[in-house]
């Protein structure tokens, strides 16, 4: 049995800026095909809009809420919202409340550096 508690995964940086703890892939777990991991936005903060080539993400928040931007549509997101981001869209989400921005991120195949290409400085 395979079982990871947020408390005891360390944060990274990915490379579009988020910090996230990526809790189940083929790095620490069982799982193959694909990754789920725990991102963090601070209040006022956003990551670099970026896609991917091969992945399909999910975004679901947990807590917070904020602004997402997929192929130029702009929406407001909150806590109970997913998101779903084809492989090959930009986009890039915003921190738009007082508190920590929590979204759990869906990746299949799982998140690699290499499959990140930012769109913008």
């Amino acid at each position: 049995m395979d079982i990871r508690n947020i408390e005891g995964v360390a944060p990274f940086i990915t490379k579009d800026g988020s910090e996230i703890r990526e809790l189940l892939a083929y790095r620490n777990s069982v799982i193959r095909q694909q990754s789920l991991a725990e991102a963090r936005l601070a209040a006022g903060g956003s990551t670099q809009e970026h896609y991917h080539k091969m992945t399909e993400e999910i975004y679901y928040i947990t807590s917070g809420e904020g602004l997402i931007k997929i192929e130029g549509e702009a929406r407001e997101v909150k806590a109970g919202d997913a998101i779903a981001i084809p492989p090959g869209q930009k986009h890039k989400i915003w921190n738009t409340g007082s508190e920590i921005l929590k979204l759990l991120c869906c990746c299949a195949p799982a998140y690699e550096h290499d499959d990140t290409f930012i769109t913008e400085s």
